[in-house]
């Protein structure tokens, strides 16, 4: 019978763990934060930022949940990182202040500075794709799914690890979209490491399916950034 109590009290306390934690008012984006298992928590943890679409913004957090990072975490994936996914309360997303959001988690938690990564989705896309713009040399790799980014960052973007995916039944934002960006990134470096994948009948919603598959988080995982000190 005391088996069977401590059994469900470790149970009852790795599903509390499990949950996402909700962070607001302490910077311009509120946030939810997910911990990975303790023993990667306590030895400098990777950070993973999930930028969302369009439909999740507002001022109701539990939108951030409905899809991608979150949700596949829900599902039963497990991700080696601390989860970071800040809602965007409308308009487009503004690279200062998801580099706001990260600055926070890095002053608060101990991490790894040269594995940071960013993922994200539609709208999520183009802000991936705008943060890596602004801030090259803080992400080790970044994956930018159905989406797209601005010519003007290209050569940044061309310095970092970066997987696009994009469906080819995709009618809300056309692949002519990633397409751009990428041909923009190697036309500014032939070499660039971007990734293009065009999947065959995904359309904009069945490709956020991405999420629940390890393959995203593998690849992502295997890249680490050089930290230049001064000397």
């Amino acid at each position: 019978m005391k088996k069977i109590v401590l059994a469900i009290l470790f149970l009852s306390s790795f599903c509390v763990q499990a949950q996402p934690t909700a962070v607001e008012g302490e910077t311009a984006y509120n946030f939810w934060i997910q911990f990975p298992k303790q023993e990667i928590l306590e030895n400098k943890p990777p950070v993973l930022i999930f930028l969302h679409g369009k439909s999740l913004s507002g001022k109701d957090l539990n939108r951030v949940k409905r899809y991608g990072v979150l949700k596949a975490i829900e599902k039963g994936l497990e991700i080696p990182a601390i989860v970071v996914a800040p809602q965007l309360p409308s308009g487009p997303w503004i690279p200062e202040k998801v580099n706001e959001v990260l600055e926070y988690v890095m002053a608060h938690y101990e991490v790894d500075p040269t594995r940071i990564y960013v993922a994200g989705m539609s709208l999520g896309s183009y802000g991936t794709m705008s943060f890596l713009g602004q801030y090259p040399d803080k992400i080790a790799a970044a994956v930018s799914i159905c989406g797209g980014g601005e010519i003007k960052d290209a050569c940044n973007l061309s310095t970092i690890p970066i997987a696009v995916y994009h469906g080819d039944k995709d009618f809300i934002v056309p692949v002519s979209e990633s397409r751009k960006i990428v041909n923009a990134i190697k036309k500014c470096n032939k070499d660039a490491p971007v990734d293009f994948h065009i999947l065959k009948g995904e359309n904009h919603g069945t490709i956020e399916n991405l999420f629940r598959k390890k393959d995203i988080y593998d690849w992502m995982f295997k890249h680490k950034k050089s930290i230049q000190t001064q000397s």
